[in-house]
């Protein structure tokens, strides 16, 4: 069973940190937020190098409508499966939200609004509704392995997307993490942040044997 996108083209509590998609560059990257020497609170953007491999909760992902028109994220959204609540505005898309976690990353969110990114996630949900029922209380490991350029058609003319590409390559036991364990690392200010090593593609191993 998709999704249940319409894939047709036409708060407060603590916030996790974010693993975002740019859907035109192809660019995976991880928001921090730090507090500066004045107090403000700030946000440090760092690009993450593929192949990169996260254990995703897609048996808990939520899909709905998603707006930035008020400046922050006005998520509206139902577990997978219930019924898609009414879109609250016109300003706001599909969107769907889920939790990923590594090692390295911590708990983050990842979400997307963008169609071309909603179909390639119907896509992967699809191979996790195939597989679950083998993998009793385990979680999958997507491995993002690269990039897939996707061309579409539009008023504007022929305009080109890239959307991951992504696989589920292994199956893990659910991370503590993902209920209520520690969220990302702690980061410190991108002045000393940026004195560390940059990241390397993972050494060769069975997929997930590095999440945790």
């Amino acid at each position: 069973m998709a999704l249940g996108f319409n894939l047709e083209t036409r708060s407060g509590g603590d916030i996790l940190p974010i693993v975002k998609w740019d859907a035109k560059a192809g660019d995976l990257i991880k928001q921090d937020r730090y507090q500066a020497g004045d107090g403000t609170w700030q946000k440090d953007e760092q690009e993450l190098g593929l192949p990169l491999q996260v254990a995703m909760d897609l048996g808990n992902i939520e899909i709905g409508w998603l707006s930035f028109a008020a400046g922050a994220p006005d998520f509206q959204m139902v577990k997978a499966g219930e019924p898609l609540p009414a879109q609250p505005s016109p300003d706001h898309k599909q969107a769907f939200r889920v939790r990923i976690a590594s090692n390295d990353l911590g708990l983050r969110e990842f979400s997307h609004s963008a169609k071309t990114v909603l179909r390639a996630m119907d896509t992967l949900y699809n191979h996790y509704e195939a597989e679950a029922p083998a993998n009793p209380g385990k979680v999958p490991v997507v491995t993002i392995s690269g990039t897939e350029r996707i061309k579409i058609n539009s008023p504007q003319g022929e305009l080109t997307f890239k959307v991951p590409q992504w696989s589920i390559t292994s199956w893990i036991d659910r991370p503590a993490m993902m209920d209520g364990g520690a969220t990302a690392p702690s980061q410190p200010a991108p002045e000393v942040a940026a004195a560390a090593v940059a990241p390397q593609p993972p050494a060769a191993a069975p997929a997930g044997s590095n999440l945790f």
